[in-house]
């Protein structure tokens, strides 16, 4: 006689709707060298940029207006940098990319990632195709060239 396994029934229905997780699309982000870095829910092309450096704002917590964005860094955090701002200093605690030690990320509140309200990308620092330079990544050395034949 045949020895009984499990006695398990698979049920499924034509009716069932899809969860949040089950149709979320995670992207992933690459540093120049071709490191992973970045895996978010959301495209990076989607989410606001701060203006006084261009750089991607990632929501890492939860408000009464809106909700945090599912990512996960990739990143070894450094020690924190004074920026010169209009109107006063900025201090960045920055993350670079762990195989080549380029600036991809900071926020404004020490390590770990998350423990701010904000993680700001750095412009021009992450590709989706790996080993690929983004279009953006020498936009300001453009412009200061530019500047220097005027």
């Amino acid at each position: 006689m045949p020895k009984v396994i499990s006695r398990s029934a698979v049920s499924s229905s034509t009716d069932a709707q899809p969860t949040p997780s089950s149709t979320a699309a995670l992207r992933v982000y690459y540093c120049i060298c071709g490191e992973f870095i970045l895996v978010i829910d959301k495209s990076l092309n989607a989410l606001p940029r701060r203006p006084t450096d261009g750089a991607i704002v990632i929501r890492c917590q939860d408000t009464e207006n809106a909700k945090a964005r599912i990512f996960k860094l990739n990143a070894t955090p450094k020690d924190p940098v004074l920026i010169e701002r209009q109107g006063g200093h900025e201090k960045q605690y920055r993350f670079h990319c762990p195989r080549c030690a380029l600036p991809v990320a900071y926020q404004s509140t020490p390590p770990p990632v998350k423990s701010g309200q904000f993680l700001y990308i750095l412009k021009g620092a992450l590709s989706q195709i790996q080993g690929q330079v983004p279009p953006d990544a020498f936009e300001d050395e453009k412009l200061l060239s530019e500047g220097n034949l005027a």
